[in-house]
């Protein structure tokens, strides 16, 4: 191990996540066959024995179609409907936004990627504003009050939740696919051109294989992630009964049903499994494909000629639904006494800036409250270290999986770095509160401090992180290192000198990614979060239990400005923009 420096930091690397996120996810698995605390009377052996009662309610009892096989229907349907269509549609933007000549691409580079910095459930709080119809009876949406009765199926149920994660999703595979387009040289395309290579034969023989560990990479990210979304399918599903497993995951925790969480949160774990080997398959597949050497790469353009301005229209229409729209109702709604209403006398600045407002829950404007600005900084503080530290596991990931003679550690490492994104986060969240509620050994009892969130996060985000630095570490060459180790260069110094600067883009990539995702979660923190640790969204969602919608809506624009910030910060970091950063 002392002549392979490689080894060590794999092995390293590997003790760090087994204990991180192997163990927690564990627990959930053990769960699913254990006899949980006062279910003795049913399973019929004491609490804590081995039993098969909540696999064989879930798969085999008549209640099964209602309580498993339905919600695992809705799942797939959500997910592989959404990674598809953002998939298909990402890419296409990709393309258009690194390789074509459409008008005011910079700046569309930037402003797709803001439904992204969006908590995913704020889209269905301004859809629910928009189209929410007479079935759940209360305040009718905007449509409803102008005149208009959406039917159900529009305002609630799997139409909607498909539309709202496509739309979630969309900017993640512009991400990564732009990236892999960046890194493509586009002296190959030339020479295959100058040899008289067809347009057609081009993009089939060099292009396509070329980004297809990005392709796939984005397809799997988007698919694993939807398997586990909690929050659109619980606010526009249950209203008609479209449940899918992390919704049934969530009423099993809430009703302390532990057995049966813990069987929902390993049929999502399997459906993630599956899709982990396929993910590994494809790595193997990727290491054919080497485009970034020891010289620079040149990025080509492709004219559109007449098809330039109305590519450029559909993208600005992609642009007003899923920014314009969304923002503007959310803006509204923090500015109206009562929803719906466009009377001038009803806009009020109270939920922003107002004072001693006659309300339990909510003295003053969120901008006067201690508690948002509490939060904000929690926000902030926490998100921020978590994606560094992610980022900087997932480059050394990417270099053990790149480097290492150990095929298994590098497949360990690769394996065990996803799994999070197998695994819901409720689920993920309720695990690590278990494993930190107590002192394990020399670490503390953790519950009730940031650590925490900390810790829960970085594991969280790691498949972002790892993925990132897997794809760029694929891509790069070992000519250059090779160089340097025969010049007596050694693994510190290489990763100084000569990888950290190649990979500067990659390294803002994943900051960016881990950072506008913990800025917004909600799943992982709704558990572990207390009074004294409240981030933005558990201080928005709890404005939404005491009935505040306006002040919440008003909070959830303040986090997405926070993750713009962050993304005009990487800008300065990765060069001349987020695009070309990547």
């Amino acid at each position: 191990m002392a002549h392979d420096p490689v080894l060590a930091l794999g092995l390293a690397l590997l003790v760090v996540f087994l204990w991180l996120i192997a163990l927690p996810i564990g627990m959930i698995v053990e769960d699913s066959f254990t006899s949980q605390p006062g279910d003795s009377a049913r399973t019929g052996v004491a609490d804590g024995a081995i039993t098969g009662y909540y696999m064989s309610r879930a798969l085999a009892s008549r209640m099964s179609t209602i309580l498993f096989y339905a919600p695992l229907w809705n799942t797939l349907l959500v997910a592989v409907c959404a990674s598809a269509l953002a998939l298909v549609i990402g890419a296409l933007l990709a393309w258009v936004l690194v390789r074509s000549d459409v008008p005011l691409r910079g700046w569309f580079a930037v402003a797709l990627i803001v439904p992204y910095m969006l908590p995913v459930w704020t889209f269905a709080l301004a859809w629910v504003t928009l189209f929410k119809n007479s079935t759940l009876g209360g305040q009718p949406g905007w449509a409803q009050a102008l005149g208009a009765q959406p039917p159900d199926w529009l305002a609630y149920g799997a139409v909607p939740t498909i539309a709202i994660l496509t739309l979630h999703y969309i900017p993640f595979a512009i991400l990564i696919i732009g990236g892999a387009l960046r890194r493509l040289d586009g002296q190959l395309e030339e020479a295959a051109q100058i040899l008289g290579a067809r347009r057609q034969i081009i993009l089939w023989r060099i292009v396509i294989p070329a980004l297809r560990p990005a392709v796939l990479s984005a397809g799997l990210l988007m698919f694993a992630d939807a398997i586990g979304e909690f929050s659109v399918p619980y606010i526009l599903g249950l209203p008609v009964k479209f449940e899918t497993l992390s919704v049934s995951l969530f009423r099993a925790i809430s009703t302390q049903q532990n057995g049966m969480a813990a069987v929902y949160a390993g049929a999502v774990l399997l459906i993630g499994v599956i899709t982990l080997g396929i993910d590994a398959w494809m790595l193997r597949e990727a290491r054919r494909f080497t485009t970034v050497g020891g010289k620079g790469t040149i990025t080509r353009t492709s004219p559109l000629h007449a098809a330039r301005w109305p590519v450029f229209g559909g993208i600005m229409l992609l642009f007003v639904v899923s920014v314009v729209v969304p923002l503007v109702t959310l803006l509204l709604s923090t500015l109206m006494h009562i929803p719906g209403r466009f009377d001038a006398g009803n806009f009020t600045l109270d939920y922003w800036i107002g004072r001693d407002l006659p309300t339990v829950a909510l003295p003053n404007g969120i901008l006067f409250s201690s508690e948002f600005w509490a939060a904000a900084w929690n926000s902030v503080r926490i998100a921020g270290m978590a994606a560094v530290a992610a980022a900087a596991l997932g480059l050394l990931v990417g270099y053990v999986v790149a480097h290492s003679s150990w095929r298994w550690l590098a497949n360990a490492l690769h394996a065990i770095t996803f799994f999070p994104y197998l695994v819901p986060g409720i689920a993920f969240a309720a695990a690590i509160l278990v494993l930190f509620a107590a002192p394990r050994g020399p670490i503390p009892a953790l519950y009730g401090t940031p650590y925490i969130l900390l810790l829960a996060l970085i594991a969280d985000q790691m498949p972002f992180a790892s993925r990132v630095g897997i794809s760029a570490m694929a891509q790069l060459g070992p000519d250059i290192e090779d160089a340097a180790r025969i010049m007596g260069a050694g693994m510190m110094r290489r990763l100084r000198v000569i990888i950290l600067p190649l990979m500067k883009g990659a390294l803002a990539t994943a900051v960016l990614l881990s950072f506008i995702s913990g800025i917004k979660g909600v799943s992982l923190f709704i558990l572990l979060a207390v009074p004294s640790t409240d981030v933005l969204t558990t201080f928005s969602l709890r404005l939404v239990d005491y009935g505040y919608a306006q002040a919440a809506n008003a909070v959830v624009l303040v986090i997405a400005l926070i993750a713009l910030i962050g993304s005009l910060v990487m800008h300065r970091v990765a060069g001349p923009g987020l695009a070309a950063g990547l």
